[in-house]
């Protein structure tokens, strides 16, 4: 016979890191702990004459959505049209564990699916103009 969930009271939520695109030199994972000017510098740097990028990938999940939107019109604005921008959206599952506290009965951590909203921004440097 299958044993019995804990009550939620003695759980504690445990949220997992999601899972990561490949990481490349040119890729940017936008978070809201990291100040907004710190983030915006590190892309100019990428996209400046000793980054050496020609193109960086802007990545934002949840509630980073719109710091990641910003910082690409901030960077398309003192570009002054030089770059060029193309944004995909997509949906991200991630898994939460429910992990008993204290020292329970060993019981194996149980697990949570949800889905999360997300966008990737390509900024790159416009082809000029023949």
């Amino acid at each position: 016979m299958a044993e019995p969930a804990p009550p939620a009271a003695e759980l504690a939520l445990r949220r997992r890191l999601p899972p990561r695109l490949p990481r490349r030199p040119g890729d940017v994972y936008v978070n809201m702990k990291t100040d907004f000017k710190a983030q915006l510098s590190r892309c100019q740097k990428l996209l400046g004459p000793a980054g050496g990028c020609a193109e960086i990938c802007i990545h934002g999940l949840g509630l980073a959505i719109n710091r990641a939107i910003n910082i690409a019109l901030q960077l398309q604005a003192a570009g002054a049209g030089g770059l060029r921008l193309a944004a995909n959206t997509s949906t991200v599952e991630l898994a939460d564990g429910l992990e008993p506290q204290g020292d329970e009965d060993g019981r194996p951590p149980l697990a949570r699916a949800r889905n999360n909203s997300a966008i990737h921004i390509r900024v790159c440097r416009a082809s000029p103009p023949p």
